[in-house]
C-alpha cells in the first residue's frame, strides 16, 4: 500500500524520537521513498547518520546550509505526505501559530502535501489547555493527529502523552491516506471471536479465540467504505467503532440467528468466528457438583452457519469462509470451499509458527472458488486483514 510513495519524515526534540529509526524502517521495508528533516534539538536524541542509511536520502537538518535553503519549498511539493513523528510540545505550538524558525517548519509551511502529526509529551504537558488549543489550530488547518497512547513516560510517570508505536502509525497513514475505497456502499458482514456453550451457569465449552483477526477485518473493510456490522462473540479485544455496528453474541446459536439476520441485506460476509462444532445437550439450572471421579457429558452438534449461510446466498453476495486445519490442510480448504458454497476459504495452519490463537500474527492461504490459490508470509493480523480484503475486491469488486 505504501509501495512508491512519498514521505516526508519530519522528527523533533523528544526522547520519542527513538522510535522513529524503527518507524523510518518499517516505511522503507514498505516500499516507500523516505526524506528525514530534522529539528536541531532532534540530533540530541537520534543520530542523522542512522537515519540518512536507512533512508538512503541525506538528512536535512539546517535551513540555511546550501543544499537545504531552496528544497524547503521543493520538499512539501515532492511527498504525498509528511509525516512528523515524534511532534514535541514546543514544535506543535511553533506549528499551531506560524513560526518559521528552523527547515522543519519552513517546510511545513511550504507543503502542498497532506500532513499527519504523531504528538509525544509527558501527561502535564499533553493535557494543559495550551497543548488542546495548538491542537486544535493545528486540526483545524486540514492536519491529521495521530492518537497518543497511555503508558509509562520518560519521567517515570504513567499516563497520556505516549508516541503511537510505529506499527500504528504505518496503519494510519496506510488507511487514512492511500486506501482506495472501493467498498464505498457495501454492506458487509463480519463475525469474529470464540462462542461459549453453557454447560451450567459458571461452566462452559470454549476455545482459545481472541476475535483479533476477525475485527481486524472488520475494521479494514470499514477502511475501505463497507458500512460493517460486526457479530462478535465473547472476546475482551477492543472494537475501534467508529460508526460500525457491533452485535454481542455468546453461543453458537446466538450467533446462527444474528448471522441469518443481517446476511439478508449484506454485500460481502466474513465468516472468522471460531464457532464450537457441539454444545451440551442440556444445561444444568445450577453449579454441578463435584461428586464422582468421572462425569459423562452429552453433546449435540450446533447449527452450521457458514453452511447456512452458503445454501441461501444470493447472487452478487459474497461469502468467505475460515479453515483452521492440523493437517491436510489444502484439501480440506478446498473441500470446504465447494461444500459450504463459499467463494473464498481462508486457509491457516497450527502448524504454521506464529498463526491461529492467541497470536498476534497469522499466516495465511487463500483459495477461489475458481481454483485460485493465493499464498502469503507470516504477518501482522491488521496486514493479514488488508491482504484478505485486497484479495476479495481484487476477485469480486476491480
Amino acid at each position: 500500500m505504501l509501495q512508491g510513495k512519498k514521505i516526508l519524515l519530519g522528527i523533533t526534540g523528544s526522547i520519542a524520537a527513538y522510535k522513529s529509526v524503527y518507524l523510518l524502517r518499517l516505511l522503507v521495508k514498505a516500499g516507500a521513498e523516505v526524506k528525514v528533516v530534522m529539528t536541531a534539538s532532534a540530533q540530541d536524541f537520534v543520530s542523522s547518520l542512522t537515519l540518512s542509511t536507512l533512508s538512503k536520502n541525506p538528512v536535512l537538518t539546517d535551513l540555511f546550509d546550501e543544499q537545504s535553503w531552496a528544497n524547503h519549498v521543493m520538499l512539501g511539493r515532492w511527498a504525498d505526505l509528511m509525516l512528523v513523528a515524534p511532534l514535541s510540545c514546543n514544535t506543535l505550538s511553533k506549528m499551531a501559530n506560524g513560526q518559521c524558525d528552523n527547515l522543519l517548519l519552513a517546510v511545513y509551511l511550504s507543503a502542498t502535501c497532506p500532513v499527519a502529526v504523531a504528538p509525544a509529551m509527558d501527561e502535564d504537558m499533553w493535557l494543559h489547555p495550551a497543548t488542546k488549543d495548538n491542537l486544535k489550530k493545528l486540526e483545524s488547518y486540514g492536519n491529521k493527529i495521530i492518537p497518543v497512547e497511555k503508558g509509562d513516560l520518560a519521567s517515570g510517570l504513567h499516563g497520556e502523552g505516549r508516541m503511537a508505536e510505529p506499527e500504528q502509525i504505518i496503519e494510519y497513514i496506510s488507511s487514512g491516506f492511500f486506501l482506495t475505497r472501493r467498498l464505498t456502499g457495501k454492506k458487509a458482514m463480519v463475525t469474529a471471536g470464540p462462542t461459549y456453550e453453557p454447560i451450567d451457569p459458571v461452566r462452559f465449552i470454549g476455545n482459545h479465540s481472541s476475535g483479533k483477526m476477525g475485527i481486524a477485518i472488520a475494521q479494514e473493510l470499514q477502511n475501505r467504505g463497507a458500512d460493517v456490522t460486526l457479530i462478535l462473540g465473547p472476546s475482551s479485544r477492543p472494537v475501534s467503532l467508529n460508526g460500525m455496528k457491533v452485535i454481542k453474541v455468546t453461543t453458537a446459536e446466538e450467533m446462527y440467528h444474528a448471522c441469518n439476520e443481517v446476511f439478508e441485506k449484506s454485500d460481502i460476509a466474513v465468516m472468522a468466528a471460531a464457532v464450537a462444532d457441539y454444545t451440551p445437550a442440556q444445561k444444568a439450572s445450577g453449579k454441578i457438583k463435584k461428586k464422582e471421579a468421572t462425569m459423562t457429558l452429552e453433546l449435540t452438534k450446533t447449527k452450521d452457519i457458514l453452511n447456512a449461510l452458503g445454501e441461501k446466498k444470493k447472487n452478487g453476495q459474497v461469502l468467505v469462509g475460515f479453515a483452521l486445519e492440523t493437517n491436510n490442510e489444502k484439501e480440506y480448504a478446498r473441500e470446504k470451499l465447494v461444500k459450504k458454497n463459499a467463494d473464498l476459504i481462508v486457509m491457516n495452519s497450527l502448524q504454521d509458527e506464529g498463526a491461529g490463537f492467541g497470536h498476534d500474527t497469522n499466516k495465511i492461504t487463500i483459495f477461489g472458488k475458481n481454483g485460485q490459490e493465493f499464498g502469503f508470509e507470516i504477518k501482522s493480523k491488521q496486514e493479514v486483514a488488508r491482504d484478505i480484503v485486497d484479495t476479495l475486491i481484487s476477485q469480486y469488486y476491480a
